[in-house]
Protein backbone atom coordinates (compact mmCIF):
# COMPACT_ATOMS: atom_id res chain seq x y z
CA UNK A 1 0.00 0.00 0.00
CA UNK A 2 1.16 3.50 -1.04
CA UNK A 3 -0.14 6.38 1.02
CA UNK A 4 -0.61 10.05 0.02
CA UNK A 5 1.46 10.93 2.99
CA UNK A 6 3.34 9.66 5.90
CA UNK A 7 4.84 11.96 8.49
CA UNK A 8 7.63 10.93 10.58
CA UNK A 9 7.11 12.26 14.30
CA UNK A 10 4.76 12.34 17.00
CA UNK A 11 5.04 15.57 18.13
CA UNK A 12 3.02 18.74 17.94
CA UNK A 13 4.06 19.81 14.38
CA UNK A 14 3.14 15.80 13.29
CA UNK A 15 0.62 15.33 14.66
CA UNK A 16 -1.18 18.42 13.64
CA UNK A 17 0.29 17.91 10.41
CA UNK A 18 -0.79 14.77 10.03
CA UNK A 19 -4.57 15.71 11.44
CA UNK A 20 -5.16 18.12 8.80
CA UNK A 21 -4.13 16.15 5.56
CA UNK A 22 -6.14 13.70 7.34
CA UNK A 23 -9.32 15.31 7.83
CA UNK A 24 -9.06 16.88 4.38
CA UNK A 25 -9.35 13.41 2.97
CA UNK A 26 -5.66 11.88 2.26
CA UNK A 27 -4.54 8.12 4.07
CA UNK A 28 -2.22 8.89 6.15
CA UNK A 29 0.07 7.30 8.11
CA UNK A 30 2.38 8.44 11.00
CA UNK A 31 5.59 7.00 12.48
CA UNK A 32 7.40 7.69 15.73
CA UNK A 33 9.78 5.55 17.98
CA UNK A 34 7.39 6.40 21.06
CA UNK A 35 4.78 4.11 22.86
CA UNK A 36 2.79 7.39 22.89
CA UNK A 37 1.82 10.69 20.73
CA UNK A 38 3.73 13.61 22.17
CA UNK A 39 7.28 14.01 21.55
CA UNK A 40 9.80 16.07 24.13
CA UNK A 41 7.18 18.45 24.75
CA UNK A 42 4.00 16.45 25.12
CA UNK A 43 5.56 13.41 25.91
CA UNK A 44 3.04 12.19 29.17
CA UNK A 45 2.52 8.82 30.98
CA UNK A 46 0.57 5.94 30.04
CA UNK A 47 -2.91 5.88 31.33
CA UNK A 48 -2.23 3.38 34.39
CA UNK A 49 1.18 5.43 35.01
CA UNK A 50 2.21 7.13 37.76
CA UNK A 51 1.24 11.21 37.88
CA UNK A 52 3.99 13.42 38.28
CA UNK A 53 2.10 16.44 38.06
CA UNK A 54 3.26 17.39 34.64
CA UNK A 55 -0.42 17.08 33.20
CA UNK A 56 -1.27 20.60 32.94
CA UNK A 57 1.59 21.51 30.77
CA UNK A 58 -0.01 24.42 28.64
CA UNK A 59 -1.67 22.78 25.61
CA UNK A 60 -1.53 19.33 26.45
CA UNK A 61 -5.54 18.77 26.35
CA UNK A 62 -5.54 20.19 23.40
CA UNK A 63 -2.55 18.16 22.05
CA UNK A 64 -4.64 15.01 23.21
CA UNK A 65 -7.89 15.85 21.53
CA UNK A 66 -5.62 16.05 18.34
CA UNK A 67 -4.16 13.06 19.02
CA UNK A 68 -7.16 11.22 19.79
CA UNK A 69 -8.98 12.52 16.54
CA UNK A 70 -5.67 11.43 14.34
CA UNK A 71 -6.08 8.14 16.20
CA UNK A 72 -9.41 7.68 13.94
CA UNK A 73 -8.57 9.10 10.90
CA UNK A 74 -5.01 7.76 10.55
CA UNK A 75 -2.42 4.49 10.71
CA UNK A 76 -0.32 5.77 13.89
CA UNK A 77 2.76 3.34 13.69
CA UNK A 78 4.38 3.87 17.13
CA UNK A 79 7.43 2.33 18.27
CA UNK A 80 8.99 2.15 14.63
CA UNK A 81 12.15 3.94 14.21
CA UNK A 82 13.09 5.75 11.25
CA UNK A 83 16.76 5.39 10.16
CA UNK A 84 16.71 6.45 6.45
CA UNK A 85 14.58 7.77 3.87
CA UNK A 86 14.80 7.02 0.05
CA UNK A 87 12.71 8.25 -3.34
CA UNK A 88 11.70 5.61 -5.75
CA UNK A 89 12.19 4.76 -9.64
CA UNK A 90 8.64 5.42 -9.54
CA UNK A 91 8.63 8.42 -7.50
CA UNK A 92 7.80 7.42 -3.95
CA UNK A 93 9.36 7.21 -0.96
CA UNK A 94 10.12 4.67 0.91
CA UNK A 95 10.67 5.12 4.59
CA UNK A 96 12.61 2.69 6.60
CA UNK A 97 12.27 1.42 10.33
CA UNK A 98 12.73 -1.13 12.46
CA UNK A 99 10.35 -1.86 15.12
CA UNK A 100 10.07 -4.63 18.06
CA UNK A 101 7.58 -6.73 18.33
CA UNK A 102 6.65 -7.57 22.30
CA UNK A 103 8.93 -10.00 23.44
CA UNK A 104 10.84 -10.64 20.33
CA UNK A 105 14.62 -10.50 20.80
CA UNK A 106 15.37 -8.49 18.09
CA UNK A 107 14.05 -5.73 16.06
CA UNK A 108 13.04 -6.26 12.38
CA UNK A 109 12.18 -4.35 9.75
CA UNK A 110 9.11 -2.39 8.16
CA UNK A 111 8.91 -0.23 5.29
CA UNK A 112 6.04 2.06 4.39
CA UNK A 113 5.63 3.81 1.15
CA UNK A 114 4.31 7.15 0.46
CA UNK A 115 4.12 9.57 -2.90
CA UNK A 116 4.57 12.47 -0.25
CA UNK A 117 6.51 13.07 3.18
CA UNK A 118 6.22 15.27 6.26
CA UNK A 119 9.64 15.62 8.60
CA UNK A 120 8.60 16.69 11.96
CA UNK A 121 11.52 14.89 13.55
CA UNK A 122 11.93 17.65 16.44
CA UNK A 123 15.02 18.39 18.03
CA UNK A 124 17.62 17.21 21.27
CA UNK A 125 19.44 18.56 23.88
CA UNK A 126 22.40 20.59 22.89
CA UNK A 127 24.88 19.30 25.36
CA UNK A 128 28.49 21.28 26.51
CA UNK A 129 31.09 19.21 28.04
CA UNK A 130 32.69 20.02 31.25
CA UNK A 131 34.69 17.89 33.70
CA UNK A 132 32.99 15.44 34.98
CA UNK A 133 30.10 15.47 32.73
CA UNK A 134 30.92 11.71 32.28
CA UNK A 135 29.71 10.77 35.55
CA UNK A 136 26.67 8.58 36.48
CA UNK A 137 24.35 11.84 37.66
CA UNK A 138 25.06 13.59 34.94
CA UNK A 139 22.25 14.37 32.32
CA UNK A 140 20.12 16.51 30.57
CA UNK A 141 17.62 18.37 31.25
CA UNK A 142 15.39 16.48 28.50
CA UNK A 143 16.75 13.43 29.73
CA UNK A 144 15.49 14.50 33.16
CA UNK A 145 12.34 15.80 32.07
CA UNK A 146 11.58 12.74 29.70
CA UNK A 147 12.10 10.16 32.90
CA UNK A 148 9.28 12.24 34.74
CA UNK A 149 7.06 12.68 32.34
CA UNK A 150 7.21 9.27 30.66
CA UNK A 151 7.69 7.15 33.58
CA UNK A 152 6.99 8.82 36.64
CA UNK A 153 10.67 8.48 37.62
CA UNK A 154 12.72 11.22 40.11
CA UNK A 155 16.12 11.83 38.24
CA UNK A 156 17.46 12.25 42.16
CA UNK A 157 17.22 13.92 45.13
CA UNK A 158 19.29 16.79 45.41
CA UNK A 159 19.79 18.20 41.34
CA UNK A 160 21.11 21.38 40.57
CA UNK A 161 19.90 22.23 36.94
CA UNK A 162 22.22 24.17 34.66
CA UNK A 163 22.45 25.71 31.50
CA UNK A 164 20.30 28.66 29.73
CA UNK A 165 17.10 29.47 28.28
CA UNK A 166 13.69 29.27 29.37
CA UNK A 167 12.98 25.26 29.28
CA UNK A 168 15.24 25.03 32.14
CA UNK A 169 12.06 26.34 34.19
CA UNK A 170 9.59 23.64 33.42
CA UNK A 171 12.23 21.03 34.37
CA UNK A 172 13.29 22.34 37.62
CA UNK A 173 9.35 22.79 38.50
CA UNK A 174 8.51 19.48 37.47
CA UNK A 175 11.29 17.95 39.64
CA UNK A 176 10.89 19.95 42.44
CA UNK A 177 6.92 19.34 41.91
CA UNK A 178 7.68 15.51 42.08
CA UNK A 179 9.83 15.50 45.16
CA UNK A 180 12.92 16.51 44.18
CA UNK A 181 14.61 19.28 46.14
CA UNK A 182 16.16 21.50 43.45
CA UNK A 183 18.79 22.80 45.17
CA UNK A 184 18.39 25.71 42.11
CA UNK A 185 18.57 26.76 38.53
CA UNK A 186 21.89 28.50 37.11
CA UNK A 187 21.33 30.86 34.47
CA UNK A 188 24.44 30.98 32.26
CA UNK A 189 23.49 34.54 30.77
CA UNK A 190 22.07 37.23 32.31
CA UNK A 191 18.76 37.83 33.86
CA UNK A 192 17.01 40.38 30.96
CA UNK A 193 16.19 37.63 28.84
CA UNK A 194 12.73 39.19 26.68
CA UNK A 195 13.15 42.32 28.76
CA UNK A 196 14.15 43.98 25.37
CA UNK A 197 10.78 42.55 23.55
CA UNK A 198 8.39 43.30 25.80
CA UNK A 199 5.38 42.64 22.85
CA UNK A 200 6.59 39.10 22.19
CA UNK A 201 7.44 38.71 26.02
CA UNK A 202 3.44 39.58 26.69
CA UNK A 203 2.13 36.78 25.43
CA UNK A 204 4.45 34.31 27.47
CA UNK A 205 3.90 36.70 30.70
CA UNK A 206 1.34 34.12 32.05
CA UNK A 207 3.18 30.98 31.54
CA UNK A 208 6.39 32.88 33.03
CA UNK A 209 4.75 33.78 36.10
CA UNK A 210 3.46 30.55 36.55
CA UNK A 211 6.67 29.17 36.65
CA UNK A 212 8.20 31.50 38.76
CA UNK A 213 5.23 30.99 41.52
CA UNK A 214 5.95 27.41 41.94
CA UNK A 215 9.79 28.29 41.89
CA UNK A 216 8.97 30.12 45.13
CA UNK A 217 6.65 27.83 46.32
CA UNK A 218 9.08 24.57 46.37
CA UNK A 219 12.15 27.68 47.86
CA UNK A 220 13.96 27.12 44.65
CA UNK A 221 16.80 29.78 43.96
CA UNK A 222 16.73 30.67 40.19
CA UNK A 223 20.78 32.72 39.76
CA UNK A 224 21.70 34.23 36.96
CA UNK A 225 25.40 34.34 34.71
CA UNK A 226 25.92 30.98 37.18
CA UNK A 227 26.98 27.43 35.41
CA UNK A 228 28.22 24.03 36.94
CA UNK A 229 31.87 24.08 34.87
CA UNK A 230 32.28 20.60 36.95
CA UNK A 231 31.24 17.73 38.43
CA UNK A 232 32.75 15.50 41.16
CA UNK A 233 32.60 12.08 42.17
CA UNK A 234 34.39 8.63 42.61
CA UNK A 235 31.28 6.92 41.10
CA UNK A 236 29.19 9.40 40.62
CA UNK A 237 28.33 12.98 41.50
CA UNK A 238 28.65 13.98 44.62
CA UNK A 239 28.90 17.82 44.60
CA UNK A 240 29.49 20.08 41.22
CA UNK A 241 31.41 23.37 40.97
CA UNK A 242 29.41 26.07 40.52
CA UNK A 243 30.83 29.50 38.77
CA UNK A 244 29.75 32.85 38.56
CA UNK A 245 30.36 34.27 34.89
CA UNK A 246 31.01 36.90 33.29
CA UNK A 247 29.12 37.98 30.13
CA UNK A 248 31.01 35.75 27.84
CA UNK A 249 30.81 33.08 30.23
CA UNK A 250 34.48 33.26 31.49
CA UNK A 251 34.88 32.03 35.31
CA UNK A 252 34.91 34.96 37.87
CA UNK A 253 34.44 33.11 40.92
CA UNK A 254 33.67 28.91 42.16
CA UNK A 255 32.12 27.35 45.05
CA UNK A 256 31.70 23.79 45.11
CA UNK A 257 27.55 22.68 46.42
CA UNK A 258 26.94 18.60 47.04
CA UNK A 259 24.19 17.15 44.97
CA UNK A 260 23.74 13.65 44.05
CA UNK A 261 22.53 15.13 40.25
CA UNK A 262 23.13 17.67 37.47
CA UNK A 263 20.92 18.44 34.91
CA UNK A 264 22.09 20.91 32.17
CA UNK A 265 20.55 22.18 29.06
CA UNK A 266 22.02 24.50 26.56
CA UNK A 267 19.53 24.59 23.88
CA UNK A 268 18.26 22.39 21.33
CA UNK A 269 19.21 20.75 18.04
CA UNK A 270 17.23 20.17 15.42
CA UNK A 271 17.13 16.55 13.66
CA UNK A 272 17.54 17.12 9.82
CA UNK A 273 19.08 14.30 9.04
CA UNK A 274 16.16 12.26 6.76
CA UNK A 275 16.03 15.77 4.92
CA UNK A 276 19.93 15.97 4.22
CA UNK A 277 19.27 11.97 3.26
CA UNK A 278 17.09 13.77 0.35
CA UNK A 279 19.34 16.49 -0.74
CA UNK A 280 16.69 19.06 1.22
CA UNK A 281 18.65 22.37 1.09
CA UNK A 282 19.52 23.74 4.44
CA UNK A 283 19.95 27.22 5.99
CA UNK A 284 21.31 28.99 9.04
CA UNK A 285 19.40 29.06 11.83
CA UNK A 286 19.43 32.16 14.19
CA UNK A 287 21.57 30.65 16.62
CA UNK A 288 23.64 29.58 13.37
CA UNK A 289 22.81 25.45 13.69
CA UNK A 290 21.74 24.30 10.25
CA UNK A 291 17.84 23.98 9.75
CA UNK A 292 16.28 22.97 6.59
CA UNK A 293 15.08 25.49 4.67
CA UNK A 294 11.02 25.39 4.03
CA UNK A 295 9.14 27.79 1.91
CA UNK A 296 6.33 29.37 3.22
CA UNK A 297 4.17 26.42 2.90
CA UNK A 298 6.46 24.29 4.63
CA UNK A 299 7.75 22.75 1.05
CA UNK A 300 11.18 21.99 1.16
CA UNK A 301 13.18 22.26 -1.70
CA UNK A 302 12.72 18.50 -2.57
CA UNK A 303 9.54 17.58 -4.74
CA UNK A 304 7.21 16.01 -2.58
CA UNK A 305 8.93 17.00 1.27
CA UNK A 306 7.68 19.13 3.26
CA UNK A 307 8.90 19.83 7.14
CA UNK A 308 7.67 21.61 10.22
CA UNK A 309 8.63 22.53 14.16
CA UNK A 310 12.39 22.01 14.83
CA UNK A 311 13.64 20.65 11.92
CA UNK A 312 12.89 24.31 10.15
CA UNK A 313 13.86 26.46 13.25
CA UNK A 314 13.75 26.24 17.10
CA UNK A 315 10.39 28.20 18.32
CA UNK A 316 8.06 26.29 20.51
CA UNK A 317 5.37 23.98 20.47
CA UNK A 318 2.50 26.53 19.50
CA UNK A 319 4.92 27.56 16.06
CA UNK A 320 5.46 23.79 15.15
CA UNK A 321 1.91 22.98 15.77
CA UNK A 322 1.45 25.88 13.36
CA UNK A 323 4.15 24.78 10.80
CA UNK A 324 2.26 21.45 11.11
CA UNK A 325 -1.09 22.74 10.13
CA UNK A 326 0.02 24.82 7.10
CA UNK A 327 2.43 21.89 5.82
CA UNK A 328 -1.08 19.63 6.36
CA UNK A 329 -3.21 22.29 4.21
CA UNK A 330 -0.06 22.77 1.70
CA UNK A 331 0.24 18.65 0.94
CA UNK A 332 -3.73 18.80 0.50
CA UNK A 333 -3.80 21.00 -1.93
CA UNK A 334 -0.65 18.98 -3.71
CA UNK A 335 -2.96 16.46 -3.52
CA UNK A 336 -6.07 18.01 -5.15
CA UNK A 337 -8.77 16.73 -2.62
CA UNK A 338 -11.69 18.45 -3.09
CA UNK A 339 -11.96 21.78 -0.69
CA UNK A 340 -8.76 22.17 -0.17
CA UNK A 341 -8.70 25.67 -2.01
CA UNK A 342 -11.63 26.85 0.62
CA UNK A 343 -8.82 26.80 3.09
CA UNK A 344 -6.64 29.96 1.84
CA UNK A 345 -8.83 32.00 4.72
CA UNK A 346 -7.57 29.95 7.54
CA UNK A 347 -4.53 29.48 6.21
CA UNK A 348 -3.94 33.18 6.06
CA UNK A 349 -4.64 33.20 9.76
CA UNK A 350 -2.19 30.74 10.09
CA UNK A 351 0.41 32.53 8.41
CA UNK A 352 0.54 35.60 10.48
CA UNK A 353 0.46 33.79 13.71
CA UNK A 354 3.00 31.62 12.33
CA UNK A 355 5.10 34.90 11.70
CA UNK A 356 4.76 36.27 15.19
CA UNK A 357 5.64 32.70 16.88
CA UNK A 358 8.60 32.61 14.46
CA UNK A 359 9.81 36.47 15.79
CA UNK A 360 9.41 35.02 19.26
CA UNK A 361 11.47 32.38 18.59
CA UNK A 362 14.35 33.98 17.17
CA UNK A 363 14.69 36.52 20.27
CA UNK A 364 14.59 33.50 22.36
CA UNK A 365 17.58 32.64 20.81
CA UNK A 366 19.40 36.00 20.89
CA UNK A 367 18.27 36.56 24.15
CA UNK A 368 19.90 32.65 25.41
CA UNK A 369 23.24 32.08 23.08
CA UNK A 370 25.98 29.79 23.75
CA UNK A 371 29.00 31.70 24.78
CA UNK A 372 32.83 31.04 23.93
CA UNK A 373 33.61 31.01 27.50
CA UNK A 374 32.74 27.77 28.39
CA UNK A 375 35.49 26.37 26.20
CA UNK A 376 37.86 27.80 29.37
CA UNK A 377 36.02 25.58 31.87
CA UNK A 378 37.83 22.28 29.93
CA UNK A 379 40.95 20.60 31.16
CA UNK A 380 43.24 18.67 29.23
CA UNK A 381 41.75 15.38 30.69
CA UNK A 382 37.66 16.64 29.68
CA UNK A 383 36.17 14.24 27.80
CA UNK A 384 35.12 15.78 25.02
CA UNK A 385 33.15 12.83 23.05
CA UNK A 386 32.06 10.35 25.56
CA UNK A 387 31.79 7.22 22.96
CA UNK A 388 35.08 7.16 21.65
CA UNK A 389 36.56 8.61 25.22
CA UNK A 390 38.63 11.18 23.29
CA UNK A 391 39.67 13.92 25.72
CA UNK A 392 40.62 17.64 25.27
CA UNK A 393 44.04 16.47 24.92
CA UNK A 394 44.18 14.63 21.47
CA UNK A 395 41.66 16.97 20.06
CA UNK A 396 44.40 19.98 20.30
CA UNK A 397 46.98 17.72 19.37
CA UNK A 398 44.71 16.78 16.03
CA UNK A 399 45.02 20.50 15.50
CA UNK A 400 48.79 20.74 16.01
CA UNK A 401 49.15 17.96 13.08
CA UNK A 402 47.29 20.33 10.98
CA UNK A 403 43.62 19.66 11.10
CA UNK A 404 41.51 23.08 10.40
CA UNK A 405 38.47 21.71 10.63
CA UNK A 406 36.03 19.50 12.97
CA UNK A 407 35.52 16.80 9.86
CA UNK A 408 39.57 16.74 10.30
CA UNK A 409 39.58 16.34 14.04
CA UNK A 410 37.69 13.52 13.84
CA UNK A 411 39.85 11.91 11.24
CA UNK A 412 42.52 12.20 13.32
CA UNK A 413 41.27 11.94 16.68
CA UNK A 414 37.70 9.94 16.18
CA UNK A 415 35.23 12.23 17.77
CA UNK A 416 32.10 11.73 16.95
CA UNK A 417 32.68 8.22 15.47
CA UNK A 418 31.07 6.17 18.21
CA UNK A 419 27.26 5.14 19.09
CA UNK A 420 26.02 8.60 19.06
CA UNK A 421 27.69 9.38 15.39
CA UNK A 422 28.44 12.88 16.60
CA UNK A 423 24.77 14.14 18.01
CA UNK A 424 26.61 14.38 21.86
CA UNK A 425 29.72 15.81 20.82
CA UNK A 426 29.38 17.20 17.40
CA UNK A 427 28.53 20.86 18.27
CA UNK A 428 31.25 21.01 20.94
CA UNK A 429 34.01 20.09 18.34
CA UNK A 430 32.62 22.31 15.90
CA UNK A 431 33.13 25.01 18.42
CA UNK A 432 36.57 23.90 19.51
CA UNK A 433 37.67 23.72 15.77
CA UNK A 434 36.74 26.89 15.44
CA UNK A 435 33.83 26.54 12.87
CA UNK A 436 29.74 26.33 12.98
CA UNK A 437 28.11 23.36 12.75
CA UNK A 438 27.72 21.42 9.41
CA UNK A 439 24.78 19.81 8.20
CA UNK A 440 24.95 15.94 9.43
CA UNK A 441 25.84 13.75 6.56
CA UNK A 442 24.66 10.14 8.17
CA UNK A 443 23.20 7.67 5.68
CA UNK A 444 21.84 5.82 8.88
CA UNK A 445 19.61 8.61 10.77
CA UNK A 446 19.07 6.45 14.06
CA UNK A 447 21.32 3.73 15.40
CA UNK A 448 20.31 0.38 13.78
CA UNK A 449 21.39 -3.31 14.49
CA UNK A 450 23.28 -5.07 11.96
CA UNK A 451 20.98 -7.75 12.07
CA UNK A 452 18.42 -5.51 10.93
CA UNK A 453 20.34 -4.41 8.08
CA UNK A 454 20.92 -7.94 7.16
CA UNK A 455 17.23 -8.18 6.11
CA UNK A 456 17.08 -5.42 4.22
CA UNK A 457 14.77 -6.58 1.31
CA UNK A 458 12.68 -8.45 2.87
CA UNK A 459 10.89 -5.51 5.04
CA UNK A 460 6.80 -6.58 6.47
CA UNK A 461 5.57 -3.63 4.26
CA UNK A 462 3.06 -1.37 7.09
CA UNK A 463 1.31 -0.92 8.24
CA UNK A 464 2.63 -3.20 11.61
CA UNK A 465 0.58 -3.42 14.97
CA UNK A 466 -2.68 -1.64 16.70
CA UNK A 467 -3.08 1.01 14.39
CA UNK A 468 -4.96 3.18 17.50
CA UNK A 469 -1.03 1.82 19.81
CA UNK A 470 -0.41 4.13 22.29
CA UNK A 471 -2.90 6.71 22.23
CA UNK A 472 -4.41 8.00 25.59
CA UNK A 473 -7.91 6.58 26.64
CA UNK A 474 -10.81 8.71 28.28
Amino acid sequence: MTYDLVVVGGGPAGVAGALTAAQAGLRVALVDSAARLGGQYFRHAAPSGPATGHEAAPGLDRFLRQARALGERADLLLRHQVWSVAREPDGDLVVHCVTRDPGAPQERPVTVRARRLLIATGAHDRPLPFPGWDLPGVLTAGGAQALLKGNGVVAGRRIVISGTGPFLLPVATGLAGAGARVLGVLEANGGLGLARHPLLALGKAGEAAGYAASLARHRVPYRTRRAVIAAHGEHEVEAVTVARLDQDWNVLATRVVKCDTVATGFGFLPQIELGVQLGCETRRDVDGSPVLNAGGDQRTTVPGVWAAGEPTGVGGWRLSELEGRIAGLSIAADARVDGAGRSGGIAGVLVRRRERWQAFGAALQRAYPVRPGWQGWLRDDTLVCRCEEVPLERVREAQRLGATDARAVKLLARPGMGWCQGRICGYAVSCLAGERPQPPRRPIAQPVTLGALSTLGGERQGPAGDGAGGLPKT
